[in-house]
């Protein structure tokens, strides 16, 4: 999986349809560095894109996951991506369900996520695939919320799904 590094950098910068412009992305690439791909590999999924069979050009999609060290009940999914001509073709839910089989797999009952309170595309998916929203201490938009959840400012809303 350490192999696919650059496939994934250039999916957070491209795939977001230009979101944040290069502040953006840059954001986005610095919430997945190497180190994801290099101690996560057997919990992190990549699909190839079909029109590349030898399986080296660009992605379809990614998700980053894990097994939670010091929760064994949990599991958590940290980022997904899809590549924008590969979206509504079932590429992500099929990257969760194999998430979600891996973590049952290692004796995993639940799996927790989270997402910004602005991206409301994003909440609705999850709450689709089965996701709840956890409690938070403000809303945002008529969501849940923890504020400043990963720093001042950056308020998140919190998954959990039970398997």
């Amino acid at each position: 999986m350490e192999d696919d590094f650059a496939r994934v950098q250039h999916g957070l910068t491209h795939w977001w349809g230009g979101l944040g412009g290069e502040a953006g992305a840059q954001q986005r690439r610095l919430l997945v560095p190497r180190l994801f791909l290099q101690h996560f590999t057997g919990t992190s999924l990549v699909v190839e894109s079909a029109e590349d069979p030898g399986g080296r050009g660009p992605l379809a999609a990614f998700l980053i996951g894990f097994l939670s060290q010091d929760r064994p009940d949990e599991a958590y999914i940290h980022f997904v991506g899809v590549a924008p001509e590969h979206k509504r073709a079932g590429i992500g839910s099929a990257l969760y369900e194999r998430f979600f089989a891996l973590a049952r797999e290692a004796g995993r009952t639940r799996v927790r996520c989270i997402t910004g309170p602005a991206n409301l595309a994003s909440v609705a998916y999850h709450t689709r695939m089965g996701f709840r929203i956890e409690d938070g201490d403000h809303e945002v938009d008529g969501v849940a919320a923890k504020a400043n959840y990963d720093g001042e400012g950056l308020a998140r809303v919190c998954f959990v799904r039970d398997l």
